[in-house]
């Protein structure tokens, strides 16, 4: 049994793949990616290989949603780069940060960097900056406080040495 399913799964991979690779390929304009993505759905589909009726129709869905996620994934990471950099041209047209709460925010560890620049200096909600960085948004919650907190600590400390 599980020889003719391993030979059933070859024979269906040698047929499909190069097809299936090509038609992602087109999709994204990329060939890693298209061959990551066929791979990943040949791995879906040899993961449910016992209970999938129709493997090539299963197949293409299986990669038209990843497709589908890949685009929504760039889609992101355009915003937000149109996002950092017009703020990057307003920082350099009006210097509305004083350097020296600039220098704090890059000297935090970027656990707590990454949420604050991407919070308040590209003005993403914490929704975003959670799906940006792939942590939960109670998380994201919490990395901005403990952020506030040691600017605040480092900023009160920097006002008491110049008075």
């Amino acid at each position: 049994m599980k020889r003719s399913r391993d030979t059933a799964a070859s024979e269906l991979f040698a047929a499909l793949y190069p097809r299936l690779a090509g038609w992602c390929r087109r999709l994204v304009d990329d060939d890693e990616t298209a061959h990551e993505i066929a791979s990943e759905a040949f791995t879906r589909l040899w993961a449910r290989w016992s209970r999938v009726e129709e493997p090539r129709g299963f197949l293409y869905v299986t990669a038209a949603n990843l497709v589908r996620d890949h685009w929504r994934r760039l889609e992101r990471e355009r915003r937000a780069m149109r996002r950092a950099t017009t703020e990057a041209a307003l920082d350099s047209r009006t210097e509305p940060t004083d350097p020296s709460v600039r220098l704090l925010v890059q000297s935090l560890p970027q656990r707590l960097r990454v949420p604050i620049l991407l919070h308040y200096y590209a003005d993403m909600p914490i929704r975003e900056v959670s799906v940006l960085t792939g942590r939960k948004e109670g998380t994201v919650k919490a990395d901005l406080h403990a952020a506030r907190e040691l600017l605040r600590v480092h900023l009160r400390r920097s006002l008491d040495h110049s008075l």
